[in-house]
């Protein structure tokens, strides 16, 4: 059976991948610990659990909006002027099923044949392939553990042409956990001022996980903000991963484009889902706070425990919930029979031989480094990170 050419333009996602491939071992009996998934052990807040039990009771069980009920979209209007001091109505929102569709929708939406998209390294996984499937052109901008893995204004000005559609990235990032702090992000607006045809994706997935200090949005200068395109949802911050609700923040032309998109392909996402979003977005925040702080006492562990290994270089994260070591000092190394070329070929060894599954750096444009989720328990961290340094200690 002969399926279609498109299916070639992209790989499959590396995160799901080496979760899939853990699992596998495990049915097999063996003790696997997964720090491969971006995905809160949490479980959703009671109070936005309860949210989503009386919409079932109240009947909400019936087609929405394509773009969102408009209480929904009036909701994350508030949480944007709460949270962010950015001021939207719900005519610049829409919710789709998950912050993967909104990206796909923007991208989609936006990107044309040969257009070019600038994309910082290292990035989430799927930035660049869902360019490729819309026939654009990803074009990548080197960070490097010196910069904490950001760019520069003038390594965006030097990378932008006259084909340049589209920036995006994320902050807090995915997969280095580096936050661009307001003066940098004004630097990047600065440079964006003189391109006025570039348009802008902010992935803000990770906001409620900041380390450092509150979340900036580049939407907060005036000369860029109808260019800009928030992307956020529900499932980092609020341990909603399964309910499925992501949602875009953009001038109305987008949104419509991006709505006429998902009008053919999902409609809109779980009823149920939005009724418990506008509780998540507009209620008690505190469950996401004490998120906040069991991941930062796993965020200092994990760096504690990292640092004993030798060779194992490793930048402070100032977001998300991952470590992104430099591992190079391994490459060329063996194991019996078992030579280590590359971040994928550690990867692979350390679920093999120490039974602990991890993501190739070179998915995330990266290829010196592997990502390290700490979402998981703190007796699981500490026991998953002596698992890999006698897994390196043993590479000759």
């Amino acid at each position: 059976m002969k399926l279609s050419s498109r299916l070639q333009k992209f790989n499959e996602p590396e995160t799901l991948k080496m979760a899939k491939l853990g699992r596998e071992l495990r049915a097999k009996g063996v003790d696997v610990i997964d720090l491969s998934l971006g995905e809160p052990d949490f479980d959703t807040p009671d109070h936005v659990k309860q949210f989503a039990k009386k919409a079932i009771d109240d009947n909400y069980s019936h087609y929405t909006p394509v773009a969102g009920y408009a209480d929904l979209r009036e909701a994350v209007c508030t949480k944007l002027k709460r949270d962010n001091n950015l001021d939207y109505k719900p005519e610049n929102i829409l919710a789709s099923t998950g912050a993967k569709q909104s990206l796909a929708n923007v991208i989609l939406a936006v990107v044309d044949i040969g257009d070019e998209v600038i994309i910082p390294t290292p990035y989430w996984v799927t930035y660049s392939e869902l360019v490729r499937l819309a026939d654009g052109k990803p074009v990548f901008v080197q960070s490097s553990i010196e910069s904490n893995y950001k760019i520069t204004p003038e390594q965006l000005e030097a990378a932008i042409t006259p084909k340049t559609k589209l920036f995006m990235f994320s902050s807090p990032c995915n997969p280095s956990g580096s936050v661009y702090s307001r003066e940098e992000l004004k630097g990047l607006a600065d440079v964006f001022s003189k391109h006025p045809d570039v348009l802008i994706i902010s992935d803000e997935i990770y906001e409620y996980i900041n380390y450092k200090d509150k979340h900036e949005s580049i939407a907060q200068f005036a000369g860029i903000k109808d260019r800009v395109i928030i992307v956020n949802g529900l499932s980092k911050g609020f341990a909603m991963t399964g309910w499925r609700l992501g949602y875009i923040a953009a001038d109305p032309v987008i949104v419509k484009g991006c709505e006429k998109l998902q009008g053919q392909i999902t409609s809109a996402t779980c009823s149920i889902t939005q009724r418990a979003a506008i509780e998540a977005l507009t209620g008690d925040l505190t469950a996401s706070h004490d998120m906040l702080k069991a991941f930062t006492d796993r965020r200092k562990r994990m760096l504690q425990l990292l640092k004993e290994i030798p060779g194992v270089q490793c930048a402070v994260p100032d977001g998300a919930f991952y470590v992104f070591p430099k591992v190079d000092a391994y490459f060329g190394k063996k194991h019996g029979d078992a030579v280590i070329a590359n971040a994928d070929d550690l990867c692979m060894y350390l679920l093999n031989t120490a039974h602990v599954s991890t993501v190739t750096g070179t998915a995330f444009g990266e290829p010196t480094c592997i990502r390290i989720s700490f979402a998981n328990s703190m007796t699981n961290i500490e026991k998953a990170v002596e698992r890999i340094k006698k897994a390196l200690a043993a590479l000759q």
